[in-house]
């Protein structure tokens, strides 16, 4: 099992070197929304760590300078209705160079349009089917291989997370507490519920990696802790990530009970409440 453990850890290491080599400025989000009535503008506000110029570009194609001379703080007014929008969700990018010259460009950012009438209905499809697909994913368990004293066995769990909070930009929350559901088959105890927070930190080349924290119990008398390493890979219709997991699950009054787990799952906080 150290070996799991030990090429987990290393790629996690690996991920962030390569991250921290490429996060040359910070963009910080501060708003980000459509106006609800006509004529529909986006309203976008974000600082960064430094002195930079700063040009929007909405999906690929429409680009707007917000700042021309070198500024920390930013904020531009769009109107919308003269595009063409496929989507009920807006990518944007922030881009621009900085006081040495050098270009920089942030990750992929998202708003929500609350028009209808700008969208191709023969590129969007219908409510209920997004809906439908949706829902199948989202109830997807993760399956998971479990080691315990020298044994290997398969597990089924599923995490909702409940409360997000954000602190930088929207792609994803700076945090999540979640509940997960997880089932071990052919063991003693076999039915586990978890509760806990995780950190998120958003990396460039992959999606995220958070770290954990949570208390279980199989309500049987097998209460303990779980500490956790997430790695979010890639994005599947701009609702879920994929992601792998290792966990290390220990009961301090008894350590014969410790148990590993790596998964593979889906993680989405569509559902959640941001506090």
């Amino acid at each position: 099992m150290k070996k799991y453990l030990i090429s987990f850890l290393l790629l996690f290491v690996l991920t962030l070197s390569s991250s921290a080599q490429d996060a040359d400025v910070e963009v910080f989000v501060i708003d980000s929304y459509i106006t609800q009535v006509e004529p529909y503008n986006f309203i976008l506000s974000f600082f960064t760590d430094d002195s930079v110029t700063s040009t929007v570009t909405i999906e690929n194609q429409y680009s707007f300078v917000v700042s021309d001379t070198l500024a920390e703080d930013h904020q531009i007014e769009i109107d919308l209705s003269n595009m063409t929008l496929d989507s009920a969700y807006v990518k944007f990018i922030i881009s621009g160079k900085t006081k040495n010259g050098v270009n920089y460009i942030s990750d992929q950012f998202e708003v929500i349009a609350p028009f209808k009438n700008l969208l191709q209905s023969d590129k969007d499809p219908s409510l209920l089917t997004m809906c439908c697909f949706g829902g199948i994913i989202f109830g997807l368990p993760s399956p998971t291989v479990v080691f315990q004293n020298g044994e290997t066995m398969f597990s089924l769990a599923k995490e909702i997370s409940l409360f997000t909070h954000y602190s930088g930009g929207y792609n994803y929350p700076a945090g999540y507490f979640g509940i997960e559901y997880a089932h071990i088959f052919n063991t003693e105890h076999q039915n586990f519920l978890r509760f806990g927070y995780k950190q998120i930190f958003t990396l460039k080349h992959i999606e995220f990696v958070s770290a954990g924290v949570s208390g279980f119990t199989s309500f049987k008398g097998f209460n303990g802790v779980s500490t956790e390493i997430t790695i979010g890979w890639l994005k599947i219709y701009n609702a879920f990530t994929l992601y792998s997991r290792y966990r290390y699950n220990f009961q301090p009054s008894n350590f014969d009970r410790n148990f590993h787990e790596i998964s593979i799952g889906l993680y989405s906080h569509f559902f959640s409440l941001n506090l």
